[in-house]
C-alpha cells in the first residue's frame, strides 16, 4: 500500500490531469478508473497464480488461456469465421448462442486448461515451469484455430457489459472483489487454505500428515485456469473482439510479479490474497504511469521482464545465503 501511494503521489506531482475523474452516461472515466479497469484482469489472474505459487509451483500459461477463452466466447456469438467468412453485424442484439452459454463453455474450457496443468505437475511429476510452458506455447496456437487464425469481432452489447461500467464503477471490478472474497473464504475459513500453504512449505510433512498433495496441486491449477478464463472474458469484453493473438499476451509476467510484490514467496508457503491484487493494482499503476510518460509498449514489456528476473533471483536460496554470509562476516569484523 505504501508503494502504490508512493506511486500515486508521483503521478499526481508530475503528470497534470492524471486525478481528473469525469462522470460520462452515468460512468466514471480518468486514468484512475484505467487503473483499477485495466488493473482486474492481472488482479483475477494474480488471484489464481496466488494459490498456485504458495504450492511452490507457478502457471506460464495464463495468458495463452485468457486467448482461448475469449476465442471460444468470440466463436459462440459469431460463429462465421469457422466457414471462412466474415460478416459485419452491426445488430446489437445479435449473438449465435445465449449469453450464459458462451459465458459457461469458454469458462468450463478455460478450466480444462487448467486441468491440464494440474494433471502434468501434480500426476506426471513434471517441472510446474516446463508443464505449464506446453500450454503456454500451444495455447495461443489453439485460440488461432479455434478463430480460424481471424480477429472475431463482437458486437453482442450486454456481453459489452462485463468490460464496461455498472453502477458508475467498471462491471470488472465488482468481479475481482467477488472471486476474491469467494476465495478468501475457501482458504481461510476451511482447511485448504492450510492445506494449501503445508504443501509449499514441507512436502514430505504433508505426506505424512496425511494431505493429498497431489489432490491439491491439481486445484490450485484448476482454478487458476478458471481465474484465467474470467480474464479472458473481461480482456474480450474491454475490446470487443475476440484477438487470439493479443488477448493475455505477457500477462503472466504481470500475475506473477504481482503476487510477488503481495509478499508469496516463489519457493511456496504462506501468502495473502489481498496482498497480491494491490500487487496488481501496483502493476497497472507503473504502466499507467509509464504510458502518461510516452514510454513505448515494447519496452514496457522489457522492464517488467527484468523487474521479475530480479525478484526471482532475490528469492532464490543461493542469493539469500550470499546475503546471509555477508552479514555474518560483518558482524565477525
Amino acid at each position: 500500500l505504501v508503494i502504490l501511494s508512493l506511486i500515486l503521489l508521483f503521478d499526481l506531482i508530475f503528470i497534470p490531469g492524471f486525478f481528473t475523474i469525469e462522470n460520462r452516461d452515468g460512468n466514471l472515466y480518468g486514468s484512475l478508473i484505467d487503473i483499477l479497469r485495466n488493473g482486474s484482469t492481472v488482479s483475477l489472474l494474480a488471484i489464481g497464480m496466488t494459490l498456485v505459487i504458495a504450492t511452490g509451483g507457478v502457471d506460464l500459461s495464463v495468458g495463452a488461456v485468457m486467448a482461448i477463452s475469449a476465442s471460444v466466447a468470440g466463436i459462440l456469438m459469431n460463429p462465421s469465421a469457422l466457414w471462412n467468412e466474415v460478416f459485419f453485424v452491426t445488430d446489437p442484439t445479435y449473438t449465435y448462442q445465449p449469453l450464459w452459454v458462451v459465458i459457461v463453455v469458454a469458462l468450463l474450457v478455460a478450466v480444462l486448461c487448467g486441468l491440464w496443468n494440474g494433471l502434468l505437475v501434480a500426476y506426471m511429476k513434471i517441472q510446474p515451469m516446463v508443464a505449464t510452458l506446453v500450454l503456454m506455447i500451444a495455447g495461443r496456437g489453439i485460440a488461432q484455430l479455434i478463430t480460424n487464425g481471424l480477429r472475431v469481432q463482437i458486437t453482442y452489447k450486454p456481453f459489452w457489459y462485463i468490460g464496461q461500467g455498472w453502477f458508475i464503477m467498471p462491471f470488472s471490478l465488482y468481479l475481482v472483489i467477488f472471486v476474491l472474497i469467494v476465495t478468501w473464504l475457501l482458504t481461510r475459513k476451511t482447511a485448504i487454505g492450510m492445506f494449501i500453504e503445508s504443501v509449499g512449505l514441507k512436502l514430505r510433512s504433508c505426506f505424512f500428515s496425511g494431505v493429498q498433495a497431489q489432490n491439491i496441486k491439481l486445484a490450485v491449477y484448476t482454478f487458476c485456469g478458471f481465474c484465467a478464463g474470467i480474464a479472458g472474458l473481461v480482456a474480450c469484453s474491454n475490446v470487443k473482439t475476440s484477438d487470439a493473438n493479443n488477448i493475455g499476451m505477457f500477462t503472466e509476467l504481470d500475475a506473477i510479479l504481482a503476487v510477488v510484490i503481495g509478499g508469496t514467496s516463489m519457493a511456496g508457503g504462506r501468502f495473502s490474497l489481498l496482498a497480491s491484487v494491490v500487487g496488481a493494482l501496483i502493476m497497472q499503476a507503473v504502466t499507467q504511469s509509464m504510458y502518461a510518460f510516452g514510454v513505448p509498449a515494447l519496452a514496457l514489456t522489457a522492464i517488467k521482464a527484468v523487474v521479475v528476473i530480479i525478484v526471482i533471483l532475490l528469492f532464490s536460496e543461493q542469493v539469500r545465503g550470499f546475503i546471509r554470509g555477508i552479514g555474518a562476516r560483518k558482524k565477525e569484523v
